[in-house]
């Protein structure tokens, strides 16, 4: 698979993050079933707990236009270092995810990646198939 989208659409979202708190842009892409792309980045809140990251922001907005299946993640944060997801937001992508091998790709810059897999970021998680009977 060809992340050059992915990777190009999180780091282009990434300058819209509202951060005015942290000064930490992060932006994110996801690709769904269907191939289809949604971007988010991060949304910071006076009430630091009211906060989304960039991961669940595009998440979140792919599960509201009717697409449940999460088959990439890229995410950028610092672009000096490697920015992975937060614990929360490793979570909300277990909930979506194909499966447990989806690629994480963790972005430093347009020719600087990491690929992972959502079992190497999380592994042992906890997910819809520990609450079924």
């Amino acid at each position: 698979m060809n992340y050059d989208v992915l990777i190009e659409k999180a780091i282009e979202v990434r300058e819209l993050a509202y951060a005015p708190y942290s000064k930490f842009k992060v932006g994110a892409a996801v690709m769904m079933e269907d191939g289809s792309i949604y971007t988010g980045c991060n949304i910071e809140n006076a009430s630091f707990g009211a906060t989304n990251c960039a991961e669940r922001t595009a998440i979140f907005k792919a599960i509201s236009e009717g697409k449940t299946t999460v088959k990439a993640v890229a995410v950028i944060g610092d672009v000096n270092s490697y920015t992975y997801p937060c614990g929360i937001c490793r979570q909300v992508i277990v909930e979506f995810a194909e499966g447990p091998e989806i690629p994480i790709i963790i972005i430093k810059n347009k020719n600087e990646y990491i690929k992972k897999t959502l079992d190497e970021i999380l592994p042992g998680s906890f997910s819809k198939k520990d609450l079924e009977l």
